[in-house]
């Protein structure tokens, strides 16, 4: 076996699991679930049916990502975020049928506690503040924050606060720049 899973955890047949992949306590990975290389999936995590997380993707404790949910590669899901794959769901009726994915693009961020509701598709390298409520689609290096999410911004590729001057930014930690052009931020 070439990744990690902690004895109390559950890892259900034909699942996918990549190198360097660590699974810690209490997590419960379900058939059909595929899981990228070097993830790291904390305490009490859950991944459901059919399920796809790409590669080196971090996810904290508390966090049951569902059925309809793609994660691309290099995601990072803070302790307790939720997911949904219903939009109306009633504990009688069965709704398995009506599945909504939900689809998180490279380098995107999702703070503690956060809730996306399904349907949606947070674009890349975008940065969901803790606490925050996604009801809609979010851009790419959109900063979101708020119940609901309301776009107050722009983050650079290493998660930094994008601030433009005549339609340019600088990322101060990597140097890289940035435009911002018809309300879409596009990497130099």
């Amino acid at each position: 076996m070439s990744y990690f899973v902690h004895p109390s955890s559950i890892i259900d047949e034909h699942c996918q699991i990549g190198a360097g992949t660590k699974i810690w306590h209490f997590s419960h990975i379900m058939p059909h679930a595929t899981i990228g290389k070097n993830c790291n999936l904390g305490q009490n995590v859950v991944i459901a049916n059919n399920v796809i997380i790409g590669n080196n993707v971090r996810i904290q404790n508390n966090v049951s990502v569902y059925e309809g949910v793609i994660v691309e590669e290099d995601v990072f899901i803070g302790p307790s975020a939720v997911f949904t794959n219903v939009i109306n769901p009633r504990s009688a009726i069965s709704r398995k049928n009506q599945f909504k994915p939900t689809i998180i693009k490279k380098g995107a961020t999702i703070g503690a506690n956060a809730t996306i509701i399904c349907g949606n598709e947070i674009g890349k390298f975008a940065f969901i503040g803790a606490g925050t409520v996604v009801t809609k689609s979010v851009k790419p290096y959109a900063l979101i924050i708020g119940n609901p999410g309301k776009q107050v911004g722009w983050m650079s590729e290493l998660g930094h606060k994008l601030i433009f001057v005549n339609n340019k930014a600088v990322c101060p930690e990597s140097g890289q720049t940035f435009i911002l052009e018809n309300n879409t931020v596009l990497p130099l």
